[in-house]
């Protein structure tokens, strides 16, 4: 099942990472907004509780849950990464400088992490016990590289845009993604499954959401000169 699961993974990341060409920065000045919601169409499944069977006295100070499908009350699907796929110009895509992924209670924070393609990820170990960073990558460097506790910091730089998936080889329940994006349309949504993405320019667009455990969804919308556009997802379980 863990390698049908990073088989699935690896298969969105080569999708999102397809939609990566050429990017042109210019300034807009009457950008339009795109917000909504990514909500499960169907019943909310009942949160699957991980076992933590090492490092119990840093591990298991707090009760764990399997994040691959994350969902509020209202149905709204938290993790979800809603970008814009086909867009070619727009406001730069500057590498970040504080992009930060932390290894806390032996869980990541975030699972998800979203950041523009050149940026350089801080990864944290805030447990003082030995970690193993391990990424899963078809464009970027994969690292896999010890983080003990005396090591509070690992920097790693991600060039290329595509989903890369992210685990510890020392405590096999913890799993998260980066998306490395191509431009900076993009958004990661909140509990309530709520995403905004601002200063788009006007023009017809493909709006991409993926969610690890429901794959991917495109629906089409059209911006307006500083107008907000609202769209919505359901999305199904497989």
């Amino acid at each position: 099942m863990r390698k049908l699961g990073l088989l699935t993974a690896m298969f969105a990341a080569l999708a999102l990472s397809a939609s990566a060409f050429a990017y042109e920065a210019m300034t807009v000045t009457n950008g339009g907004t795109i917000s909504g919601t990514v909500k499960l169409d169907g019943a909310v499944p009942k949160p699957k509780q991980i076992e933590v069977s090492k490092d119990k006295e840093v591990c298991a100070l707090k009760t764990h849950f399997d994040q691959e499908l994350v969902v509020g009350d209202g149905g709204g699907i938290e993790y979800a990464v809603v970008s814009l796929t086909d867009i070619n110009k727009g406001v730069a895509n500057k590498p970040e400088a504080n992009v930060t992924f932390d290894q806390k209670g032996c869980q990541y924070e975030p699972h998800v992490l979203a950041f523009p393609a050149g940026s350089e990820v801080h990864v944290v170990n805030s447990d003082g016990i030995l970690h193993n960073i391990h990424t899963y990558s078809s464009k970027n460097p994969a690292f896999n590289m010890a983080q003990p506790k005396f090591k509070k910091m690992i920097t790693v730089k991600e060039d290329q845009p595509e989903l890369v998936k992210v685990t510890c080889d020392a405590h096999g329940w913890m799993k998260g993604y980066w998306f490395v994006a191509a431009n900076p349309y993009y958004a990661v949504t909140d509990a309530n499954g709520h995403y905004e993405i601002k200063d788009v320019p006007p023009g017809d667009y493909t709006v991409q959401v993926w969610q690890e455990k429901l794959g991917t969804s495109d629906q089409k919308v059209i911006v307006k000169a500083g107008a907000a556009s609202t769209l919505d997802f359901a999305l199904k379980e497989k």
